[in-house]
């Protein structure tokens, strides 16, 4: 596997489980969805329900977001540390749905790692320039208006997203980011100190 090109490979990954899910009853779906309900039952659900969507539409905007800030963060962090932040991301979105919405709900999703994505490119990278509904914006703009809308939809009766899920990813990825840059920053520190003792 390339190593600048997991994110590519996630992509691929979503695709063809949607055209399973097309290609299959709505079995298929209750078998790998996440649901407070049956995820004791079902632990996998808390990793398959990543690689889910409802629609194509769903699914068009979440490998959009993977592409776009996947392959400004992989190649940033390497391959190995991307993934883990995409799955302990996608993980802990999935620990805030859990604990957020009722047990007979069931979600579906890859946007809560990609959300984890964006928070840790968000503290690393924080000013590239994104073109938000045609407003460019430094990225920890956009990422603050995007958790203030889903803040404001976590309290809109009947709102189809899974909001908290989208927070809970933003979050571990903010974490990420900053663990990610103090590992940087200590590398640094460490090398400056070696050469200053060496006279360099």
């Amino acid at each position: 596997m390339n190593k600048q090109r997991v994110w590519l490979s996630l992509v691929a990954a979503n695709v063809i489980i949607y055209l399973l899910q097309l290609g299959t009853s709505g079995g298929f779906d209750q078998l790998f969805m996440l649901s407070g309900s049956t995820v004791a039952a079902r632990p996998w659900t808390l990793i398959t329900s990543m690689f889910l969507h409802g629609s194509i539409l769903h699914l068009l905007l979440n490998m959009w977001a993977l592409f776009v800030f996947g392959s400004l963060l992989e190649p940033k962090i390497g391959a190995k540390k991307f993934l883990a932040v995409y799955f302990v991301a996608g993980l802990l979105a999935n620990a805030a749905f859990l604990a957020f919405y009722p047990a007979n709900i069931f979600g579906l999703g890859a946007s809560g790692a990609i959300f984890g994505i964006i928070g840790a490119l968000t503290v690393l990278e924080p000013n590239i320039q994104l073109l938000v509904f045609f407003i460019p914006m430094p990225l920890w703009i956009a990422a603050i208006l995007w958790a203030l809308y889903d803040l404001v939809l976590l309290q809109a009766p009947g709102s189809a997203i899974a909001n908290a899920a989208h927070l809970g990813g933003l979050a571990a990825g903010l974490a990420a980011g900053y663990y990610l840059k103090s590992r940087d920053k200590t590398v640094e520190e460490d090398v400056w100190a070696y050469s200053r003792s060496r006279g360099y």
